[in-house]
């Protein structure tokens, strides 16, 4: 299983439903919180190649967005896939 990790930030609507998609689809994840983690907003961005909205979420090191193409690759029944 790969080492998911997904960015977040207080009163964001997509970063709960993000991380209610994971759970449901069994994911254990590592948030960092970009409000209370030192860096975290810096490293975010350089990891999504300058993207500064919230969620970002990764797969290893393998940067897949934020809510919305997480919730299409659920859709397309290829995110149990990607997560081997």
């Amino acid at each position: 299983m790969k080492k998911i990790t997904i960015y977040t930030g207080p009163l964001c609507n997509y970063c709960d439903a993000a991380k209610r998609l994971l759970t449901r689809n069994n994911v254990v994840y590592n948030e960092i919180n970009i409000a209370t983690v030192d860096g975290a907003i810096d490293e975010m961005i350089r990891k999504a190649n300058g993207k500064r909205t919230i969620p970002q979420i990764f797969f290893d090191e393998q940067h897949i967005g934020g809510y919305d193409e997480v919730r299409a690759l659920e859709k397309e029944n290829k995110l149990q896939e990607l997560l081997k």
